[in-house]
């Protein structure tokens, strides 16, 4: 092989292994990528069946069932708009409340979101960006 073959080679090779290098790293970031949804969004059909999401609105009020377990907890997610009910197994923030914004992660089963986390807003001022723009498009659609 002469000089410039054996540098035409090492490019070819080189540029293989970063395209398979650049292909590993974007197979994981669509892997865990995780996406919002308003329940208006849910119930349209717009959300993944068969990967985990996030799901985002108020808690409606007068919705909460705590099961026999202490753990168990179902409840309702609103966009005002449309509905969902949600189940989560496991130990929910202090701040989770009737009436307040929550964002669940989980995923569908049947028409009830599973949730494996749930998260609460912080403060009486704060709520997640993706849950304030679909709460004020629900307001805006509904009037």
């Amino acid at each position: 092989m002469t000089r410039r073959q054996k540098r035409l080679l090492l490019l070819a090779v080189s540029l293989l292994a970063l395209g398979a290098a650049a292909a590993l790293v974007l197979s994981a970031f669509q892997k865990n990528m995780v996406f919002f949804y308003s329940p208006a969004q849910v119930a349209a059909g717009d959300a993944p069946q068969h990967r985990s999401f996030r799901i985002g609105g108020m808690v409606q009020k007068g919705s909460v069932r705590r099961e026999a377990d202490g753990l168990s907890v179902q409840f309702i997610v609103t966009d005002l708009a449309r509905t969902i009910p949600v189940r989560y197994k496991g130990i929910l923030p202090d701040l989770f409340r009737e009436g307040k914004g929550v964002v669940a992660q989980g995923r569908l089963a049947g028409g009830l979101f599973v949730a494996d986390e749930v998260l609460a807003k912080h403060d009486e001022n704060y709520m997640p960006p993706e849950a304030a723009k679909a709460l004020a498009d629900a307001r805006g659609g509904a009037r």
